[in-house]
Parts: C-alpha cells; sequence; structure tokens
C-alpha cells in the first residue's frame, strides 16, 4: 500500500463521519509471553488499515473540518538507548514525513492535548471493549471537558459511536491494491502446499510437514496467518486440532489448513491428500463429494446473490453425496430440510477474508443476508468428517476427514479463485506427489 492509499480511506471515513465528529483508534498494545520475553508485535488492523503505521504506543485520531490538521499521530519519541535495543522509531517528525499525519505529538503529551482536539465535537467515533485500559482514559477525557462545562465549553461530545460500523463495512470492500497484495499471499500459500505435498510420505511426523509450510512463507517475507493445522488420519476429523505431533502412516489421509500473511494480507488454504500419495476408494468417493461441494459453492459466489448461497448449494451437493456414496438414506430435500448431513458437515462454508483470516464486515445487513458485491472475498472451504465414534457407519469409512478450501473474489463476472493454482482434483493431487 502506498501514503496515498491509507489518505484516501482516512478521506472516505472522514466524510462519513461528518464534520463534528472525532475518531480516536489505539494502535495494538504490546503482548508478553512470560517474562520479559514478547508475543511477534502485529498491528491492529484497523489501525493499520488506516494508517500504515506499524509501532506499538500510538493513537491515531481524524478531525474532519479542521483547519490546523485532520489527521494527527501521537507516538514514540525517538530514544536512541531503546531504539539500540528496539529497533528505529519514527518519532513525531517520522509520523507526519513517513506516514502522512498532518501533525503528531509524543504519546506522553496525550493526556494535555486530547481533551482539547475533543471540544466543539458532538460525537466520538470509538470502539469500545477491546482496550479496556484505554477505554478509562477516553471516558476520562470526555468526563474532565463535562466537568468544566461552566468554564466557557461551547460544546462537547454527547454521543460514542462504535466505528465498527463505519470501518468494516469499508475494509469489506478489497481495492486494487488490496487484491494485488492478497493475490502474493495466495501465491506463496499455494507454493506452501505444493511443497508439503511434496514432502509427505509415512513415518514423517505432523509438524516435519508443518515445517515445510513456514519456511516457504518465511522463503518470501511471509509470516503464518493463523496456526496451521496439519491433521493426519483421525485427527483430520478434529475441526481446529492443533497438536501437529503425530506420526503419518501409511493408508491415512493429511488435511492441512495453512495460510501465509504477507504485506499484512491473509491467505487461507486448505487442502486434503493421502499420506502414500494414492487415495483408496472410500477416501476418493469422500473426496468428490467435498470437491463437487466446493465447485456448487464457488459457483455461487457471484455479485447478486447473497452470502449464504454458497453455503446452500455445498448443503445440497453433500447431502446428494452422501446419499450417493451410502452415508445418508432417503430423499435429498428432505434431508437438507432435517439437517440430516451436521453430524458430518457441521460448520459454515466460509468466512470473509482480508487483513484479517476472519475479516471484518457483517454477514447480515438488517436480519437479511448481506448481497455479495464485486471486492468481497471470502473462503468457500465444505468438508466431510467421519469420526470413528459416528454412529450406522461402517468401519471402512471411518477417520476420513477432508475439507478443501480456497479464496474467492467476487467479481463483476465470474468469480476469482485466488489460490486457484493449487491443484484440487483427486487425480491431480496424485500427479503432484508422485512428482
Amino acid at each position: 500500500m502506498t501514503r496515498e492509499d491509507f489518505a484516501r480511506r482516512r478521506r472516505q471515513l472522514m466524510r462519513m463521519m461528518g464534520k463534528d465528529g472525532i475518531a480516536i483508534l489505539p494502535a495494538a498494545p504490546v503482548r508478553y509471553r512470560n517474562s520479559d520475553v514478547e508475543y511477534p508485535y502485529r498491528q491492529d488492523s484497523d489501525f493499520h488499515y488506516l494508517t500504515g503505521f506499524s509501532e506499538p504506543e500510538a493513537v491515531a485520531v481524524l478531525i474532519p473540518g479542521r483547519p490546523q490538521a485532520e489527521y494527527i499521530l501521537f507516538v514514540r519519541e525517538r530514544d536512541p538507548q531503546r531504539e539500540l535495543w528496539d529497533g528505529a522509531r519514527a518519532g513525531p517528525d517520522g509520523a507526519t514525513a513517513d506516514y502522512g499525519a498532518d501533525d503528531a505529538f509524543p504519546i506522553a503529551d496525550i493526556d494535555e492535548i486530547l481533551p482539547g482536539l475533543l471540544e466543539q465535537r458532538s460525537r466520538v467515533f470509538y470502539t469500545m471493549g477491546f482496550h479496556p485500559d484505554f477505554d478509562q482514559r477516553v471516558v476520562g477525557w470526555v468526563s474532565s471537558l463535562r466537568a468544566h462545562m461552566g468554564q466557557g465549553n461551547a460544546q462537547i461530545p454527547q454521543e460514542f459511536i462504535t466505528l465498527d460500523h463505519l470501518l468494516h463495512d469499508m475494509r469489506l470492500f478489497k481495492s486494487r491494491p488490496e487484491l494485488v497484495a492478497m493475490r502474493r499471499a495466495a501465491q506463496i500459500g499455494v507454493r506452501a502446499h505444493q511443497r508439503a505435498m511434496r514432502a509427505c510420505r509415512p513415518g514423517l511426523r505432523e509438524y516435519q510437514v508443518e515445517a515445510e509450510l513456514i519456511g516457504e512463507f518465511r522463503r518470501h517475507n511471509a509470516h503464518h496467518a493463523y496456526l496451521p493445522i496439519v491433521a493426519g488420519g483421525r485427527n483430520a476429523c478434529v475441526l481446529h486440532y492443533r497438536d501437529n505431533d503425530a506420526e503419518l502412516k501409511d493408508g491415512d489421509l493429511l488435511l492441512i489448513d495453512a495460510g501465509c500473511e504477507y504485506d499484512s494480507y491473509a491467505c487461507d488454504i486448505t487442502r486434503t491428500f493421502p499420506v502414500n500419495g494414492r487415495f483408496t476408494a472410500e477416501q476418493r468417493a469422500v473426496y468428490e463429494v467435498v470437491l463437487a461441494a466446493q465447485r456448487a459453492a464457488i459457483a455461487k459466489a457471484r455479485a447478486g446473490n447473497h452470502w449464504n448461497d454458497p453455503h446452500d448449494a455445498a448443503v445440497r451437493a453433500i447431502t446428494q453425496g452422501l446419499v450417493q456414496i451410502g452415508l445418508l438414506k432417503g430423499k435429498v430435500p428432505a434431508l437438507v430440510r432435517s439437517e440430516a448431513y451436521r453430524p458430518f458437515f457441521m460448520h459454515r462454508t466460509g468466512h470473509w477474508l482480508g487483513l484479517d483470516v476472519h475479516d471484518a464486515g457483517d454477514y447480515k445487513v438488517g436480519g437479511e443476508w448481506r448481497v455479495l458485491e464485486p471486492g468481497m472475498v471470502m473462503t468457500v472451504e465444505p468438508g466431510i468428517y467421519i469420526p470413528a465414534g459416528i454412529r450406522g457407519v461402517g468401519r471402512r469409512w471411518r477417520n476420513i476427514g477432508v475439507r478443501i478450501e480456497d479464496d474467492v473474489a467476487v467479481t463483476r463476472g465470474k468469480p476469482e479463485v485466488l489460490t486457484g493454482a493449487l491443484p484440487r482434483e483427486a487425480d491431480a493431487i496424485e500427479r503432484l506427489m508422485a512428482a
């Protein structure tokens, strides 16, 4: 993203806020793993979306129509001693010169300066609940103004409005630069999954295959966007499996759900393939049902359809497929109505994707499913899971878990499958693994 990309977003948000509003966004805090060991720092997605500023201990303030400065950043001051340990800081000068702030101040001065910025503003756009300590400071600034109303304050904020309502709707629609970043993340993710398929063989541990994924991410200056799921055999039937330490066995399937983050944008990919490179008849049968469901769902990811159309299509295809392979009995419409598929397919077919893996944006508007529009990006990830304990299922089907997930951008025409370069067909997967 360029400085102009971030500036364009700020201008759009301020137009929606109106000239009597003020928006306040704190950066993500540093979090500690233990003692003085920090978790890797990752900027708050909303803060990044509007500023591109990657440091902690910062606050962005937007004041539409203010002649002196509409966009103000409070940041850490330069400190040669701390920078020797932790790396360079932008400081107030860098915040204006490099990040486009109209004005910038040391974060230590915010309690003196921000109450004055709140004056003459009737509405505060701020999201409560994510940063409790900072919540108290915001309330304190407004309360202090209210306590001094008799000393000449013409107007103070009378209304708090959750910033999410405006900002998350903006984030739902991806710009061209955002789609470029997401395509690049998808390319890296595809390479990582291909590498994992080629490396897989009986006798490896799940974490050894995970290492192939992470290594490929880092080769391209990307990080994992979430903790990878590398689940062999029965572990593939655990939706959020995390241990990644079991031995991969001949004759089992391996389900990998792993995506990377590049330039702050995520991809999210799942593939399921045989540890030994060859599907059994039962594995292939289940796999083909899931693949047919995914194709049906992707076909519905078109502008003008609503959010739930892809899920409905996947449900119908999975129910029909389960009947065809003998795991369900009855008429497909009745089985769909009774949700007879749910012991095998118990999750939704997708979610929004962007700066966050489960990205911002409402799925319903006014109680109705949201209509899909160009620029929205979603995952499409149907699955079938047959754990050993499920009743009425023959032994030959047990411990088969299959999920296929791709990232799909809604366009004015045919959906764009960002991760489409990664094979999905069973024969193509077997060829890739053999090579």
